[in-house]
């Protein structure tokens, strides 16, 4: 009989220190405009790794507030609601919208919000973005990292092994040289889904390689000018490498010299979250 209560006593041990190790569920709402977004909760994570290219050094803590993210990347379906001409090549409704300039994801940010009767953020004639505002924009860099990460100090939000990419992404191993459907993959721990491939997302954020070596300790909006656009996530074309959380890339925002396809470029919106 004492066998068989220490059998069931450790069984139960285990069974709790299991599930208070695994993550809570992240917390999901629906807008109107009929998308999900998740909560990404607020904290400090380190950013950048001294795996990675020189931009994506040197690595340093940086506290994030809370925010609002679209679970999925931008679909077609969604520039088809807003009644905004879709510039995509692969074409289908669930498929992420791609060729979209930076300045092309500003405006559609400004038409969502206007249609669900926020605060747009963008100036329509600077394209400036004003951050205390209620409506939609791109994410910042930092903020794209810290949920990408989705509280992982690894090289992808599952760890380190990218024999698992697989189970999460669309990239060159898998891809078969085009976009997919969003949503199809694994999520991370926050409920954010094809964080790794499918389409690079554009980031609210100017690039600069030597951005790190100044970075602020919170919300860091990166350099004040410059050419280049920041691109995050690795797209279908990407080697397994390129879709790790803290690869870096600058992007032309009109495309007129583009590095990447631009048939794998895209991006997903946030919003911030009430206090």
């Amino acid at each position: 009989m004492r066998t068989i209560t220490a059998i069931l006593f450790s069984f139960l041990v285990l069974s709790l220190s299991t599930s208070a190790a695994e993550p809570a569920s992240p917390k999901i709402m629906m807008p109107a405009s009929g998308v999900e977004m998740a909560l990404i909760p607020a904290g400090s994570f380190t950013m950048g790794s001294v795996h990675g290219d020189d931009d994506a050094k040197p690595p340093h803590n940086i506290f994030v507030d809370s925010f609002w993210m679209d679970r999925t990347e931008v679909t077609q379906e969604q520039f088809d609601k807003l009644q905004i001409s879709n510039p995509s090549h692969f074409e289908g409704d669930k498929l992420p919208a791609e060729q979209v300039t930076w300045a092309q994801a500003a405006r559609f940010c400004n038409a969502r919000s206007k249609a669900e009767k926020l605060e747009p953020c963008y100036n329509e004639d600077t394209s400036a973005c004003d951050f205390t505002k209620t409506g939609y924009r791109l994410p910042t860099e930092t903020e794209w990292e810290y949920a990408a990460r989705s509280g992982s100090d690894a090289e992808y939000s599952f760890g380190g092994d990218a024999r698992r990419l697989g189970d999460f992404a669309w990239f060159a191993g898998n891809a078969m040289k085009k976009t997919h459907p969003v949503a199809q993959k694994k999520p991370n721990a926050w409920g954010l889904f094809d964080m790794h491939g499918n389409v690079a997302e554009w980031c609210n954020d100017i690039y600069a390689a030597d951005a790190y070596a100044k970075s602020t300790g919170k919300n860091p909006h990166g350099p004040a000018a410059g050419k280049l656009y920041c691109i995050r996530g690795g797209a279908w074309n990407s080697s397994a490498d390129a879709t790790r959380v803290f690869v870096r890339s600058g992007e032309n925002p009109g495309f007129s010299d583009a590095c990447l396809h631009r048939d794998a470029i895209g991006f997903r919106s946030v919003r911030k979250a009430d206090k």
